[in-house]
């Protein structure tokens, strides 16, 4: 299954009138596939399997990333999970890369929980929270999402850093609170323990 990738959107008169803004109008829609890129000051490594890793020495801090639960009015703020491997699953309720990988992501996020890993997903483009609450329900999704309908937290990446490029999208994030791999597109859960492995190992 392949990935769904961002397009921009607007005319082109809009874009070229204000550049700057036109970051913000990117859509979470149409489907591509998965392919990873990056700039010159990317520093990371580009893997077979498609997910991308980074040394630690050249690792960046994440953004600040928080939103309200997808289940309540509480807010959730990723910084919160500072000293724990914290595994970011970028989704959407209309995603059929999302729906084959969700059980995947379910048992790896009970098989890590003790190992002082946190799930966390952003659910993405989803117009209501009641179509994110109805698949984490269908799913049994063991963990918590924020709700970003708009997308802006995919846009809080810094440049340069593995930045979620596509629904689904992983980041997985280290103890320390640094960005250390990202996968585009969905995963099975011998990759998803590939992404995660190394970093709980981590001192």
């Amino acid at each position: 299954m392949s990935a769904c990738r961002p397009r921009r959107t607007g005319r082109r008169r809009i874009a070229l009138f204000a550049a700057g803004a036109a970051a913000a109008s990117l859509t979470l829609s149409a489907c591509g596939d998965g392919a990873s890129g990056g700039s010159a000051q990317t520093r990371f490594v580009q893997g077979k399997n498609g997910i991308d890793t980074v040394p630690k020495a050249d690792r960046q801090p994440a953004p600040e990333l928080s939103a309200q639960a997808t289940t309540s009015k509480k807010t959730l703020d990723v910084a919160d999970y500072k000293g724990k491997v914290v595994v970011l699953n970028v989704w959407g309720s209309y995603c059929g890369p999302c729906i084959a990988e969700a059980p995947n992501f379910a048992k790896v996020a009970n098989e890590t929980k003790a190992k002082g890993v946190q799930f966390l997903g952003i659910n993405t483009r989803d117009t209501t929270k009641s179509l994110a609450v109805n698949f984490e329900e269908q799913h049994k999704v063991p963990y918590p999402s924020l709700y970003d309908p708009t997308g802006k937290l995919m846009l809080r990446f810094p440049k340069g850093s593995l930045n979620p490029q596509a629904i689904p999208s992983t980041i997985v994030i280290d103890r320390h609170g640094k960005i250390a791999a990202r996968s585009l597109g969905p995963l099975t859960k011998d990759e998803l323990r590939t992404m995660i492995d190394p970093l709980i190992a981590e001192k």
